[in-house]
């Protein structure tokens, strides 16, 4: 039986996206040494950025849901940078940005959506640490952002 990960996304019927380009002066991967920054990632729902504010027009779950396309988005930008998710050793942190309201205090719950999702995709080599951040606002309105940290072979 084989641990590829390219197995596990067919076995979770993901079918990676083509990677994302940058919307500004920045890349959307940068690697140093044996560490991957990959940008921070908007939410998206149906091609277009997934607008919305937690905790005023969209619930907890909703923000799980876009946070999990979101970690679907990050491995793809993972396997155009790397040309393999092989390559992956860990997954070390992870930072979310959740465009919600004073009094949501959900954040680390919305942010649930990727993590779980990076665990089931790469194992006990996805188990990061992370932080999630609640904001006034993200670029175009989206309702998540999320950036992550990995550690390459």
């Amino acid at each position: 039986m084989t641990n590829h990960i390219s197995d596990r996304l067919k076995a979770l019927g993901i079918d990676l996206p083509q990677a994302g380009a940058p919307a500004a002066a920045y890349v959307m991967a940068a690697t140093s040494g044996n560490t991957v920054f990959l940008s921070g990632h908007i939410a998206k729902h149906e091609g277009k950025p997934w607008v919305g504010k937690l905790g005023l027009d969209m619930d907890t779950e909703t923000g799980q849901a876009a946070a999990k396309s979101i970690a679907v988005d990050l491995i793809a930008t993972l396997q155009d940078h790397l040309g393999s998710l092989d390559k992956v050793k860990r997954i070390v942190k992870v930072m979310g940005l959740v465009n919600s309201t004073p009094e949501f205090t959900e954040q680390h719950l919305v942010m649930n959506g990727c993590s779980e999702l990076l665990f089931e995709v790469f194992g006990d080599a996805g188990k990061h640490a992370r932080s999630a951040f609640g904001v006034a606002q993200i670029p175009r309105g989206a309702c998540v952002e999320i950036e992550l940290i990995a550690e390459i072979e």
